[in-house]
């Protein structure tokens, strides 16, 4: 028995948008005891879906037409009242950013006790309990805690918590893995699985990762520009996709090595880092405060032309080892060695003309892009503080907006005007704007769709090439590194665990960590059919 149908749902645009609706005609059911997965790219209205279901829509988003039933309750006829007591008691949402949607300056206990008092159930011991179900340590403890000092994973994990406290029919969970480690993801689907067995809950999961879908989906249904364009069980969508859409999200996924590995080139080492160390110091006036060693003992070398990737959970030291190497953390000890010079002693003037040499392209392009400077001039920057004549600096940046496949008059443009694959190869021009030798890439497609994460990763290799490259490639998505990188070095709690070709290392790890974190990548078990290559 369905406990949600939608039939018709359509959503308006504002005026001036690219397309009339947000989403258009779309029909789905959620059965109970079933997860559905709705999947697609960003903007295809997957988020504006479940937002019409639990009445969150903004005045900017008519919606049009369309029937909303939840458990034979017709929504769109219910008083803002009685949509309040529905969500939590019958339905409730997962947010994809917990840390944005649990109040920062409240104690998380009473923030899941205030969801149980509004509906008329406060009930303290069942605070620790819904805790305790979500496998949290120390239920007394995290209660007592402000959402700022509990993790990633655990702020989702309160999330779910407040989100089953009066244990609704239907669960809607909005890309809640996005953000998360891989092994910390792999415990949030099993929890949501486990939850969706125990209590017959009917689930509608949203993500655009078809790793997660192959993992917990009973169902799914692929949506593009607001409408539903396939729709079937896991099985069929995954193993015999018919809409040229979603062939082209399944080709996109990274695929895995097939074992053994390439021998690693011959050659001077452009990088070479030993025995590096960095620690950091936490605490205040009136504590001693403790220390944390955020990378040991590292050691790693990389030769002209090849591509290592350092993968690790978040807090496993690779952002802070390559801040270490381009000189923008300080380390306290250690050698690294850049075309035959250590960085470490020198001086900031000392090092600028090694900064040249060596460019970082960073994880959130938005973060690290001058939002008040043009396109053109925020990649030509650069060279001209390093000495290059403005107008040649601003042709070379027309140059790279062509080779990183932007039009010309992207130059005119601010960073706001584009989208976040967009950003990301403007990222990546403006690192090559200074002609690197070296080139770090610190999760530079971590938060991109599929398919432009891989229009991403097949321009770095395409530069990689042409520009005759070296890079550092941080991730913690191991499918992403066994597609670009030659050799893998695996990071846990600032140490380096283990080094190897990347077909070695993903056949027969040595570490126990390694294979911790194969054995968490949602979806190992589903091979992607081989759907040849995009007419």
């Amino acid at each position: 028995m369905s406990i949600l149908t939608i039939e018709g749902l359509t959503v308006a645009l504002p005026a001036g948008a690219d397309r009339p609706h947000a989403i258009e005609d779309v029909s789905l059911t959620v059965e109970r005891g079933e997860i559905l997965c709705v999947v697609g790219e960003s903007g295809s209205g997957k988020s504006i879906t479940a937002n019409a279901v639990m009445g969150l829509l903004p005045k900017s988003l008519p919606l049009r037409a369309g029937r909303l039933i939840l458990d034979g309750i017709d929504l769109r006829a219910q008083p803002p009242e009685a949509m309040r007591k529905l969500r939590g008691s019958r339905m409730a949402m997962i947010f994809q950013e917990p840390m944005t949607a649990l109040n920062p300056l409240m104690r998380v206990g009473d923030q899941i006790g205030e969801a149980l008092a509004v509906h008329g159930a406060p009930d303290r011991g069942r605070v620790q309990e819904l805790l305790a179900a979500v496998n949290l340590p120390d239920p007394v403890s995290i209660a007592r805690s402000h959402p700022f000092r509990l993790s990633g994973g655990q702020r989702q994990r309160v999330m779910i918590a407040m989100a089953l406290a009066l244990e609704p029919a239907l669960l809607i969970a909005d890309e809640p893995t996005t953000a998360l480690d891989v092994t910390t993801q792999m415990q949030i689907l099993r929890l949501i699985r486990e939850i969706q067995q125990r209590r017959g809950t009917g689930v509608l999961f949203i993500t655009h990762d078809f790793g997660v879908v192959a993992e917990i989906a009973d169902r799914v249904a692929v949506m593009q520009h607001g409408r539903i364009v396939e729709h079937g069980t896991a099985r069929e969508v995954l193993d015999r996709p018919q809409h040229p859409y979603t062939r082209a999200l399944i080709r996109a996924v990274p695929g895995f090595p097939k074992g053994g590995g390439v021998a690693r080139a011959q050659g001077r080492d452009v990088l070479r880092v030993q025995g590096l160390e960095k620690t950091y110091h936490r605490g205040g006036w009136f504590s001693a405060g403790k220390m944390l060693r955020a990378v040991h003992d590292a050691d790693f070398s990389l030769t002209r032309g090849e591509t290592l990737g350092l993968v690790g959970e978040s807090g496993s030291g690779k952002s802070t080892l390559a801040r270490c190497v381009v000189r923008l953390v300080t380390p306290e000890k250690g050698e690294i060695y850049f075309d035959g010079a250590d960085l470490r002693p020198l001086s900031r003037a000392a090092m600028k003309p090694f900064r040249r040499r060596v460019q970082m392209i960073f994880q959130d392009p938005y973060a690290s892009l001058n939002p008040r400077r043009k396109v053109g001039e925020i990649i030509a920057e650069g060279p001209i503080t390093h000495g290059t004549p403005r107008a040649e600096a601003l042709e070379r940046a027309r140059d790279l907006l062509a080779i990183v496949r932007l039009d010309p008059g992207a130059m005119d443009r601010y960073p706001h005007e584009f989208s976040g694959g967009q950003r990301q190869r403007i990222g990546i021009a403006r690192a090559l704007a200074m002609k690197p030798e070296l080139l770090i890439a610190d999760e530079p497609v971590s938060a991109l769709d599929v398919s432009v994460q891989a229009e991403v990763l097949a321009l770095l290799a395409e530069i990689r090439e042409r520009e005759k490259l070296t890079m550092l490639f941080i991730t913690h998505d191991l499918r992403v590194a066994a597609q670009v990188c030659d050799r893998i070095a695996v990071m846990q709690r600032g140490a380096i665990v283990e080094q190897g070709p990347v077909g070695q290392v993903f056949a027969n790890p040595a570490h126990p960590y390694t294979q911790q974190l194969l054995d968490s990548i949602p979806g190992r078990a589903w091979t992607p059919p081989d759907l040849g290559e995009a007419a």
